[in-house]
């Protein structure tokens, strides 16, 4: 299912293959989760496609450097990340949050214990 989603001002927008109830979305406790309040599910890149705003976007890394926290240099909304799995897939990390019409009281979540991770 086809899901589309933007950072708040709209300049990071992007389309998502993706369906929201497949499986919980991640609320992790790791350092940087925590402060943004991300809802996480995971992709392979080819089921993500960016509309627009590729030169809009700030990278942040910290840690091991492997992920790649994108934002919108505008609002400051993160709505995905950048990686890939130990076996070398690419991935996206996308916030359900700042995809259309999710309602959060009825999605599913699971809690992931990242600080410790």
């Amino acid at each position: 299912m086809k899901q589309k989603g933007s950072c708040h001002c709209g300049k990071v927008s992007f389309e998502v293959e993706l369906d929201l109830n497949s499986e919980p979305a991640l609320i992790c406790n790791c350092s940087m989760c925590q402060r943004k309040g991300t809802a996480l599910r995971f992709v392979p890149d080819s089921q993500f496609q960016l509309l627009s705003g590729e030169g809009q976007m700030t990278d942040y890394q910290f840690g091991k450097k492997t992920i790649h926290h994108l934002f919108c240099s505008t609002c400051g909304v993160t709505a995905f990340a950048s990686g890939q799995m130990p076996d070398g897939t690419k991935i996206k990390a996308i916030n359900v949050r700042c995809l259309e019409n999710v309602d959060m009281g009825k999605l599913q979540t699971h809690s992931v214990d990242g600080k410790n991770f």
